[in-house]
């Protein structure tokens, strides 16, 4: 689902919503309808283009990877916020200076895109060229829901929010050539970021101040990665995140 507020995304819509999932095809119809709901309710503002693709995924295309352990980062400022992920992306193997630009580029954002941005891991140079559109990660879902809220009830960070960037962050990490991801929402209402990687979720309260509707996405990439097979894997494959 895509939802924007002044028209089509591709005429100059503002990015409202989006959501992915795989269901089977019994949900189809109650899953859409929840999909329609969060586009009229959101706090970003109500959409007024809406667009729900539906397909068949055949089960043998569907790869399955592993979900990703979430470790909590502790911050009190939105400075702060913006050092744990500096130091969390070097840890993952970006380098210094390619952390920096990353942060700089999201807080740079006049307003959201409704897809990432690719960085080289070691220059930080934009590598995509996709401008405000960004790359958009489609075909995931989480393969037990019910398993996947009772982990994060009893850790208690359970919202929609953390369950699917949590997804979506474990696809990512596991595409070829992908070093590491940054993203904070665009929810004014939601203040929490996180750093990805293979080696896990990091949570990172107050990336951005409360009421900053503007969130953005960066992947950081291998120099040498092969950037169509990753946006092809981004963009196309069907996965579903096991725990």
């Amino acid at each position: 689902m895509r939802a924007a507020q002044g028209g089509r995304h591709e005429e100059g819509g503002r990015h409202i919503s989006g959501a992915e999932r795989i269901v089977p095809y019994d949900k189809v119809e109650q899953t859409a309808a929840g999909m329609l709901e969060r586009a009229f309710t959101h706090s970003r503002g109500q959409a007024d283009f809406i667009n729900i693709t539906i397909e068949t995924v055949q089960p043998s295309r569907i790869q399955q990877v592993p979900l990703l352990p979430v470790y909590p980062s502790s911050s009190l400022t939105v400075e702060e916020g913006h050092k744990a992920a500096e130091h969390a992306l070097v840890a993952a193997g970006v380098t210094s200076s390619g952390a920096k630009q990353g942060i700089l580029s999201l807080l740079s954002l006049a307003d959201s895109m409704r897809g990432a941005m690719l960085l080289c891991a070691v220059t930080g140079q934009r590598l995509d060229h996709t401008k405000d559109r960004g790359i958009r990660v489609s075909r995931m879902d989480i393969e037990n829901e019910d398993a996947l809220i009772d982990r994060l009830v009893k850790q208690g960070i359970h919202n929609l929010h953390v369950q699917e960037a949590l997804v979506l962050a474990s696809k990512v990490a596991a595409g070829p050539g992908v070093v590491a991801e940054l993203c904070w929402s665009d929810d004014p209402e939601y203040t929490t970021g996180y750093v990805a990687s293979a080696k896990g979720y990091i949570r990172i309260p107050h990336c951005k101040p409360l009421g900053n509707p503007v969130g953005g996405r960066i992947f950081f990439v291998n120099p040498t990665a092969d950037r169509s097979l990753l946006e092809n894997y981004l963009q196309h494959q069907p996965v579903l995140v096991t725990l």
